[in-house]
C-alpha cells in the first residue's frame, strides 16, 4: 500500500511504498509472476486441438463401439426381421397351396408302378412326378416341423441356400433330392443370427422326427446320426451325396441331411446330422 512518511518538515516529507505492496505487483526483485505466460500457453494448446494420441485413441474406442454394434445387431437384430419374414412366407405358400391348381412347393408322389428297391424307405418315390420339380430359387417350397424343438416349432424351407433364402428360413440345396425322394434331401439353417431355426438343431438325438409338408404330402423322417455327434467343413460336399460318403452308389433310401454351423461364430465348421424316410401321408 501507500503511505506518507513524515519528517516533520513538510517540505521533506516523501511517499514511500510500504514492504508489503511489492507482493502485490510484482516479486521483491521486480520481475513479473509466470501467471500469464501459463495462461498464454494454455491457450495456444486448446487452439491447436487434441493431440495425435488422442485423435487415434477416439477412433479406436468408435470403431470398438462400431464393431460391437455390428456384432450385436447381427446376433439379435436379425433375429425379429427374419422371423417376421419366415411367418410371410409360410402364410404365403399355405394361401398357394390352397389356390386351386396350384404348382408351388417341391413334391415327390410316392412311386405305385413299382415297388421299391431293398431297403427303400416306405413310400419313397424313385422318379420325381411330372409336375413342376420346384419353385423358383429362394421361394418357399415346403414347411418343416421338429417335435424335438417344441409344439410351435415350424419353418418355411425355401429353394436354394443364397444368403436371402438362409434369412427367411431353412434352406434346401436344390441340386439334392426333393421331400419324399429316394436320395438325400438336404437342409441348412443358420444356428445363430437370421432367426436362428437351427439353434437347437445339436439337441436332436437318435430317433428324433422331422416332419417335412409339402403341397400334397407330409413326410416323416427319423435321425439316425444326431448332428451333435459328426462335425465336418464347409467343403466337406460328400454329405450331400445321394448316399452320403458313397459317391458313386445309388440310393435305394429316401435319406434327409441337416446342416448347420458348428460354432456361435463365425468358421468353416459344421455339424451334420443324417436321418430317414419313415413314413409318407397323403393330405
Amino acid at each position: 500500500m501507500v503511505g506518507m512518511e513524515s519528517s516533520g518538515d513538510p517540505d521533506q516529507d516523501r511517499v514511500v511504498a510500504s514492504p508489503g505492496d511489492g507482493d502485490a505487483v510484482g516479486d521483491a526483485d521486480g520481475s513479473a509472476t509466470g501467471a500469464p505466460a501459463e495462461a498464454s500457453a494454455a491457450v495456444r494448446a486448446a487452439r491447436r486441438g487434441p493431440g495425435v494420441v488422442t485423435t487415434i485413441g477416439i477412433l479406436l474406442v468408435c470403431l470398438g463401439l462400431a464393431g460391437l454394434g455390428w456384432i450385436g445387431y447381427q446376433y439379435y437384430g436379425t433375429n425379429a426381421p427374419a422371423e417376421r419374414a419366415a411367418s410371410v412366407e409360410m402364410q404365403s405358400l399355405r394361401e398357394q397351396w390352397r389356390s386351386p391348381g396350384a404348382g408351388g412347393g417341391a413334391t415327390a408322389t410316392p412311386a405305385t408302378a413299382a415297388p421299391p428297391s431293398v431297403g427303400a424307405s416306405p413310400a419313397a418315390t424313385s422318379t420325381p412326378d411330372d409336375r413342376p420339380a420346384a419353385s423358383p430359387l429362394g421361394a418357399a417350397m415346403a414347411l418343416i416341423r421338429i417335435p424335438r424343438f417344441g409344439a410351435t416349432y415350424e419353418k418355411p424351407i425355401l429353394v436354394g441356400t443364397s444368403d436371402a433364402a438362409l434369412a427367411r428360413g431353412v434352406a434346401w440345396y436344390e441340386t439334392t433330392a426333393r421331400p419324399g425322394q429316394l436320395g438325400n434331401f438336404a437342409l441348412a439353417g443358420h444356428r445363430v443370427t437370421n432367426g436362428e431355426p437351427f439353434a437347437r438343431l445339436l439337441e436332436l438325438q437318435v430317433g428324433d422326427e422331422v416332419i417335412v409338408e409339402t403341397r400334397d404330402y407330409v413326410y416323416t423322417y427319423v435321425v439316425d446320426t444326431p448332428p451333435a455327434t459328426l462335425t465336418v467343413t464347409d467343403v466337406d460336399t460328400w454329405v450331400l451325396d445321394p448316399v452320403p460318403g458313397k459317391q458313386d452308389v445309388p440310393p435305394t433310401r429316401a435319406l434327409i441331411t441337416l446342416t448347420t454351423c458348428q460354432d456361435l461364430f463365425h468358421s468353416p465348421d459344421r455339424s451334420v446330422g443324417f436321418g430317414h424316410l419313415t413314413q409318407t401321408t397323403k393330405k
